[in-house]
């Protein structure tokens, strides 16, 4: 059982981080954070008003708008959304946002929850449990293509007999049901037809959606009547600029306030200048890999696989292009993951020899390895650097590698539709969730349809017992059970985790990053 708690989690935990920071910057000055950014803020005196300025590389797409998929979508869910649970930057504890409190039943089959009696969706509507129930059916819907759609619909039974508490109950215990309450945003079902369509966007968090110029700008003004109380801005302003270097030539000229798309060498240079904050947010990693269709004839021997992932020089990705803000890995777990296992982790350390060794052995086995097509998001620099070191490093191992730049909607749709031709490079996330979640859930690992095209009785087995369970009844040895599928697999080639980056002026202040990667400018002030 979770105690009613008004206040907002991630606010409290800032307010720490700073005091924190506070005492370590004594012995050392060097953390990117937003810790930092509190403490840089500090003598700055809150102000109310004004409108935050932000930079995205990617617009919206309404049909796409509950998958996280680009910046300008996070932007959009953070601000009008809230979730029932919140997880802090730093844990898997759930703390109350819209729920108060919780129980989970002995058998793990059954979690009541108890809701805000306080809240109302932007339309001036009460919440009640039947937006609980509206939300998850919604996220269960196919149509929607949510990265959590499986643990949605195992939520078979809603007792919504009381406005205010709602039980659910699952078709099997659920290790990953908070993680589902945390990523759920709450739905409204009177404007369902209209957020469709990009006309309205309808939620209970503190901002409400006003205007939509598909291509070009988003904007947000302020709910007054938001039940945590009302923010300090005015509003916000989401410019799509595709342009990296754009985005920081206006950041530099004061058109913009933050910029959430530049290469992480900018942001390096922009923390460098006493006019700019670069936030880093440990606690929402993401991962960059390399992706492969294992129904591509060069690709469908798991030795072609393997040589690539020998093949792939993860240090230099790190070093040269996320420029330190990344660590190397062969499995997708952060290190405080249950799942993580450090010996495992370095399978596929760097080695051209192996990486070799393993072509020429497929090769003489008539496998034939054309040239083969690299996809990634045209916009996103890292994605652009990290294509061509993979594909020098492919020609020094006898794989030809033909760069494939796209735009982003369209290598997504590739990666929700299982679409893509060979090798592609993205970025996921959900491996510092509960590590079930990455494994039933995600684009790139659904261990029952996901984008590789892969198939395997034993990764579907161990997938499905590491969620088909309460999170506190996996062993340790299910989870290596786990990691033990993925890499023998080797359908889909971790690079490195990422930790994410942005960057502000001196004027914006208490900056905030769901473990979703979603920007959160309720605490949010400007500084004039």
């Amino acid at each position: 059982m979770s105690p009613s708690a008004p206040a907002h989690p991630r606010r409290r935990l800032r307010r720490l981080a700073a005091a924190l920071v506070a005492v370590t910057t004594l012995v050392a000055a060097t953390a990117c954070s937003s810790a930092v950014d509190e403490l840089k803020g500090a003598s700055g005196e809150r102000q109310e008003g004004g409108t935050l300025r932000v930079g995205a590389l990617n617009d919206i797409v309404p049909a796409r708008i509950f998958t996280n998929s680009s910046d300008a979508i996070n932007v959009l869910i953070g601000s009008v959304y809230d979730s029932l649970i919140d997880y802090p930057l730093d844990s898997l504890e759930p703390q109350p946002s819209l729920a108060t409190s919780w129980e989970l039943s002995e058998d793990g089959t059954r979690l009541t929850l108890q809701l805000r009696d306080d809240v109302t969706f932007h339309s001036g509507r009460p919440f009640t449990s039947k937006d609980v129930e509206f939300s998850i059916k919604t996220w269960a819907d196919p149509v929607w293509t949510v990265q959590l759609q499986r643990t949605a619909a195992a939520i078979t039974g809603f007792d919504t007999s009381d406005e205010h508490a709602i039980t659910l109950t699952f078709a099997h215990p659920l290790s990953n049901v908070f993680d589902l309450l945390d990523m759920l945003p709450i739905i409204d079902a009177e404007s369902i037809d209209q957020l469709r369509e990009g006309k309205a966007f309808v939620g209970t968090g503190p901002f409400e959606f006003q205007s939509w110029s598909p291509g070009a700008e988003i904007t947000f003004t302020r709910n007054d009547d938001y039940w945590r109380g009302k923010p300090a801005l005015d509003g916000i302003e989401v410019s799509v600029i595709p342009d990296p270097q754009a985005q920081v030539s206006q950041l530099r000229a004061h058109q913009l306030d933050l910029i959430l798309g530049a290469s992480y060498r900018d942001f390096e240079s922009l923390g460098k200048d006493d006019a700019f904050h670069v936030n880093q947010w440990n606690g929402a990693e993401g991962q960059v890999y390399v992706g492969t269709n294992v129904t591509n004839p060069a690709l469908s021997d798991v030795r072609v696989r393997q040589a690539i992932a020998y093949a792939l020089d993860r240090r230099r990705v790190v070093d040269e292009v996320l420029r330190g803000a990344g660590i190397p890995i062969s499995l997708p777990w952060p290190d405080y993951s249950p799942a993580y296992d450090e010996e495992a982790n370095a399978t596929y350390d760097f080695d051209l020899e192996k990486a070799a060794a393993l072509v020429d052995e497929a090769k003489a086995d008539g496998v034939a390895i054309p040239k083969l097509p690299l996809t990634y998001p045209a916009e996103n620099p890292i994605y652009g650097s990290i294509a061509q070191i993979v594909q020098a490093d492919l020609a020094k191992i006898g794989i030809e590698v033909e760069l494939d730049p796209q735009e982003q909607a369209q290598v997504i749709q590739q990666l929700i539709g299982a679409k893509f031709p060979a090798l592609w490079i993205l970025s996921h996330a959900y491996a510092h969730y509960t590590p079930s979640t990455l494994a039933v859930s995600a684009y790139p690992f659904n261990a029952d349809h996901n984008a590789s095209r892969y198939v395997d009785q034993g990764y579907q087995q161990a997938a499905e017992s590491v969620w088909k369970q309460k999170p506190e009844d996996v062993e340790p040895a299910e989870y290596a059970d786990l990691s033990a599928a993925l890499l023998k697999g080797s359908f889909l080639l971790e690079i490195a985790i990422t930790l994410p980056q942005d960057a502000s002026s001196t004027r914006v202040h208490d900056i905030g990053q769901t473990k979703r990667g979603e920007p959160l400018f309720y605490d949010t002030y400007l500084t004039r």
